[in-house]
């Protein structure tokens, strides 16, 4: 919602203080619809040119991620912890057998059923059942630095993937002044067909010529460059989920004490949404 309000911002006060200043919206209505369907459609076909299918898709659903901002809150933390704190608290009361239903079917365990919005996020779960998964075929013989390496290189490269929606659209926000040129280019060769109308026909045609710059660098830096800085910004926050669940199963197979444990999924917290000691010593001791 942050988002929407700030695209509203942007304008009203563009195109309010443009109309403030004795301007007048009709040239850039009238010349909008053409020169924006240059620009956007030279942008996303070179989108389509430069990416792959899947990274593609990826950038188009930044929009939902802009507009819906991160997955996760204060409470989805809390829920998580609980249910990787029960899922290890099972391997070691239970045995491997025990594991095998919640990590082949997730959808269907009752563990992480506690907490169903996980289970939409595929990579947070194959990495949890990925790596229990490894504990349980290797009969608890893993040292808990390998399984950290192992989850660190996970970790990154799903990071890695996440991120290239945000490049994409950065790589958008670099094109689009320059995209604007080229329809304002068009522009003034229509002009330049025209050249033997009166001054007033010529006015509105360069004029509509000019919409064309304008709205590239006005599409790059009032929407594409934000829209890149804010999915990193959600994949980087979401990312803490990923973090936050290693530190949880490598303090558990380190042994380290309850309050060690907590402490140690709430560093990995921004501070906006990290639960308070109690609250997650409440969750865990009802897990």
């Amino acid at each position: 919602m942050v988002a929407i309000v700030g695209l509203v911002v942007l304008m009203v006060c563009v195109f309010g203080g443009f109309v403030i200043a004795g301007g007048s919206l009709a040239p850039i209505i009238k010349a909008a619809p053409y020169e924006g369907f240059i620009i956007a459609g030279a942008g996303i076909g070179g989108m389509i040119t430069g990416n792959s299918g899947v990274i593609f898709k990826g950038a188009m659903g930044g929009f939902g991620r802009v507009i819906k901002g991160p997955m996760y809150n204060k409470d989805d933390y809390v829920a998580i912890i609980a249910v990787i704190s029960k899922l290890m608290k099972t391997l070691k009361a239970e045995g491997a057998v025990a594991m095998e239903s919640h990590v082949e079917n997730p959808e269907a365990s009752a563990i992480f059923g506690e907490c169903p919005k996980m289970l939409h996020d595929h990579g947070l779960v194959g990495l949890i059942c990925d790596t229990i998964r490894l504990m349980v075929v290797s009969s608890g013989t893993l040292s808990p630095y390998a399984v950290e390496d192992v989850m660190t290189a996970s970790i990154k490269l799903h990071h890695h993937n996440e991120l290239k929606a945000a490049e994409t659209w950065a790589g958008v926000e670099g094109a689009l002044p320059a995209l604007g040129i080229v329809a304002c280019v068009l522009g003034v060769v229509k002009t330049m067909g025209a050249i033997d109308q009166p001054p007033p026909v010529l006015g509105g045609l360069i004029g509509s010529a000019l919409v064309g710059t304008f709205l590239g660098v006005f599409m790059a830096y009032g929407i594409a460059g934000p829209f890149a800085n804010r999915i990193k910004q959600v994949v980087d926050e979401e990312g803490e989920m990923y973090k936050m669940v290693q530190q949880l199963i490598v303090a558990n197979l380190h042994g380290h004490p309850m309050p060690l444990v907590i402490e140690s999924a709430r560093v990995c917290i921004s501070h906006h949404n990290q639960p308070s000691f109690s609250e997650v010593f409440d969750a865990l001791r009802g897990a």
